[in-house]
């Protein structure tokens, strides 16, 4: 048997997903997977700067939001991917070793607060960052490790995303933020981090249901102009047709 400690995958039991258009995703069979929180995600960055050239992808995870991102760019744009936990950063290295990606994606394994996994990393068109929503005295802790960092505070919580994207954004880049639509702390981490909020997207996931998630939009400096909320499915459960239309955006449909 493989040591466990050398091989974070030792084990595991995973799958080989189709992302978009021929590339492929390694994910735990039984853990965190990719959903529609980052499909959002990376359509709000796509959409906000289609001429990025330079993405950071804060926690990471197994790669979904940055790479769903980099499939819409120019062939000259770079990624960094940046994760602390070490299944999630062994499946994203087969991914990008899947995918033949590794000239285009940089994976940096550490704790995004932690100045050394970010030495030299310098300032990019698109930050990117899908936090965990709750914290950890907030709900039972996952016997699954993975599970437990993407639901959890683990690792830094919405202050500490803003604050380091803050760090790394050039002075016209953006800065692409998922979160809970309940929490109120999203718009005072960007402002404790000297961002400006300039589009806030409610998402409902069904038609006459509160929001639960939220869609942040933000840079230095700017007017806030929000748009409508996005709606993923009508009062029939089918996707809407605005839903149907940001997976088109991604080239899913």
């Amino acid at each position: 048997m493989t040591d466990p400690l050398a091989d974070p995958l030792a084990d595991a039991e995973t799958t080989c997903d189709l992302l978009v258009g021929d590339w492929f995703i390694h994910q735990l069979r039984r853990g965190h997977r990719f959903n529609t929180d980052d499909l959002l995600l990376a359509w709000l960055a796509r959409r906000e700067r289609p001429d990025a050239e330079s993405v950071l992808d804060l926690g990471c995870g197994v790669g979904s939001v940055g790479l769903l991102t980099l499939a819409g760019l120019s062939p000259a744009a770079r990624l960094v991917g940046v994760e602390a936990q070490a299944v999630s950063a062994a499946l994203y290295r087969r991914t990008l070793a899947q995918n033949g990606l590794e000239a285009r994606v940089t994976a940096r394994e550490g704790d995004l607060r932690d100045e050394t996994t970010r030495a030299g990393l310098g300032r990019f068109d698109l930050v990117l960052g899908n936090p965990p929503y709750l914290p950890e005295s907030a709900a039972l802790r996952s016997p699954n490790p993975q599970r437990a960092a993407a639901r959890l505070e683990l690792r830094g919580d919405v202050f500490d995303y803003a604050r380091v994207a803050a760090a790394h954004l050039k002075p016209d880049g953006v800065f692409g933020l998922v979160h809970s639509a309940r929490d109120p702390r999203p718009e005072r981490a960007l402002a404790a981090a000297g961002l400006t909020l300039r589009r806030r997207q409610d998402v409902v996931f069904r038609h006459g249901q509160p929001p639960m998630i939220a869609l942040f939009t933000a840079g230095f400096g700017g007017e806030r102009q929000d748009p409508p909320p996005l709606a993923v499915r009508g009062e029939d459960g089918a996707w809407t047709a605005a839903y149907q239309g940001v997976r088109r955006d991604l080239g899913l449909a």
